[in-house]
């Protein structure tokens, strides 16, 4: 039984690293080298059906669709990685803080975090970047305000389910200083709950910024990202259906990968 689910969890893990990976390796590959210059436009291109030529084909532009998709799964994933990578960072220690010392400071930052999550996410991510302004910057500053109260949650219950555990108390007994015993003895201990919660929120950092570039108040043109590639897309899709097809799928298979991840690193916990 306990080998069937080991097996189980390798398919997972195995099918999300290579999806992952593949992904990540092509729009690294990107930010190097791509096929055709990302804003090189011509005339006599456009809406060429996918070819050896163009992959993917071209779009209204007679840019390349492929080396756009590159780019903009480059720019898509760095903007994700860097809002769960502050997030997850705040989350780690305010949870830390509120969940193994509670008090006054734990009401506080719980009435923060409920006045924040009592707004729809996404609704709330479009008022922030409505009143910073576009561009990747605010669009990160927007999807962090909107992500880091639910990890702060995540590690804060966590914290305070181990910090009377029995471990803690003789660490406590012992004199280990509760720094050594927050970052030491219970951080760890939260990692696996805590990675299954990055890889959900990376998912949805990716459909937020797609989101806000598919209206026009994300990452601005030129500058290719798969929500603003879908939006462009958006009138052409009887003429050139590929045009929508390759961002999209795009999209699709970078979080379907990283949600098959996170479903594996859930099952080898369990």
């Amino acid at each position: 039984m306990e080998q069937n689910l080991g097996r189980r969890n390798n398919k997972y893990l195995a099918a999300g690293l290579v999806m992952t990976l593949l992904v990540a390796g092509v729009a690294l590959l990107g930010v190097f080298w791509t096929p055709y210059g990302t804003t090189v436009m011509s005339a006599s291109e456009k809406f060429h059906g996918p070819s050896l030529r163009h992959l993917f084909g071209t779009d209204n532009f007679g840019r390349d669709i492929f080396s756009r998709v590159m780019k903009g799964a480059g720019a898509t994933i760095l903007i994700s990685g860097l809002v769960v990578s502050v997030s997850g960072a705040m989350g780690i220690l305010a949870g830390a803080v509120t969940g193994y010392f509670g008090g006054i400071l734990d009401e506080v930052m719980m009435r923060i975090t409920d006045a924040v999550n009592g707004f729809p996410s996404v609704l709330l991510g479009l008022v922030i970047i409505s009143v910073l302004g576009p561009g990747r910057q605010n669009v990160v500053i927007s999807l962090v305000i909107v992500f880091t109260p639910s990890f702060i949650r995540i590690v804060r219950s966590e914290f305070i389910r181990l910090r009377d555990a029995d471990y803690i108390s003789r660490a406590r007994m012992m004199g280990v200083g509760r720094l050594r015993i927050l970052f030491v003895h219970i951080l760890p201990n939260t990692m696996s709950t805590f990675w299954a919660s990055v890889m959900i929120g990376f998912n949805n950092a990716i459909l937020a910024e797609s989101g806000m570039s598919f209206l026009g108040i994300g990452v601005q043109p030129p500058d290719a990202t798969l929500g603003n590639m879908l939006s462009d897309a958006q009138g052409y899709l009887t003429r050139a259906p590929w045009y929508a097809l390759a961002p999209g799928l795009t999209m699709v298979w970078i979080v379907l990968g990283f949600s098959l991840l996170g479903e594996g690193l859930r099952r080898t916990q369990t």
